[in-house]
């Protein structure tokens, strides 16, 4: 961190020095999030090349904002997590993720679009409560994307987490969702809407009726959805 210093006493600068380097900003996003272990944290940041999330992790660490201590339950397994300092930026990015709902272009926001970012995101802010008190199995179909990425479960169940899986899991599916990624994206950042997709005919849900009719209520939209956009 020494390398790309500012060399000013401002602690606006010194901040910087620490939170202002690729990747950062996203890898607290992850954190804040509740992520704490390695392959977890990858699966929020897929772009980031192991290495530079490890570095990262290490320069969080030094800056006495991330703590590096050993899973309780699995031995040789090392889990991250913020330090008191650490949870002090928990408002700080947040106004990030608001900021740029609120004024960078929809169409901006559309041009990277992520299977397996936005499959791990639905997954962890995905409500249970609306749904049935027994496992749902919920398939996720997109055409466009090569056969590697097209199909996704989640699997949610009383009293579990919910899971994701990119391979088919073997269980029978209650609801089949068929769309293309950008609409999917649109709907979770809260740029569309389910009731607006299906009647455009770029969503169609088959299987479960209720499931179907209860998505919006159960489905894990982006924690600045309802963030009001400024920008068009």
């Amino acid at each position: 961190m020494t390398q790309g210093s500012y060399k000013q006493f401002c602690p606006v600068a010194m901040a910087a020095e620490i939170l202002c380097t690729r990747w950062t900003v996203v890898l607290l996003r992850e954190l804040v999030s509740g992520s704490t272990r390695f392959n977890d944290l990858r699966r929020g940041v897929p772009r980031m090349s192991p290495a530079l999330l490890s570095q990262r992790l290490k320069d969080l660490e030094a800056g006495g904002i991330v703590c590096r201590t050993p899973s309780p339950s699995e031995p040789g397994v090392f889990e991250y997590h913020l330090t008191k300092a650490g949870r002090e930026l928990e408002p700080l990015v947040e106004a990030f993720g608001v900021w740029g709902q609120r004024w960078v272009e929809s169409e901006l926001s559309l041009q990277h679009l992520d299977v397996s970012l936005l499959m791990w995101d639905m997954r962890r802010n995905l409500d249970p409560t609306p749904m049935p008190k027994r496992r749902s199995v919920i398939q996720f179909l997109y055409p466009e994307l090569p056969p590697s990425q097209r199909s996704w479960w989640l699997l949610v169940a009383p009293n579990t987490e919910v899971d994701l899986c990119s391979i088919d899991p073997g269980f029978d599916v209650d609801l089949y969702v068929s769309t293309d990624l950008r609409t999917m994206t649109a709907i979770w950042m809260g740029l569309d809407n389910i009731r607006a997709a299906q009647g455009a005919e770029r969503m169609m849900l088959t299987g479960d009726r209720r499931l179907a009719s209860d998505m919006q209520a159960w489905l894990g939209l982006s924690p600045f959805a309802k963030v009001c956009k400024l920008a068009s």
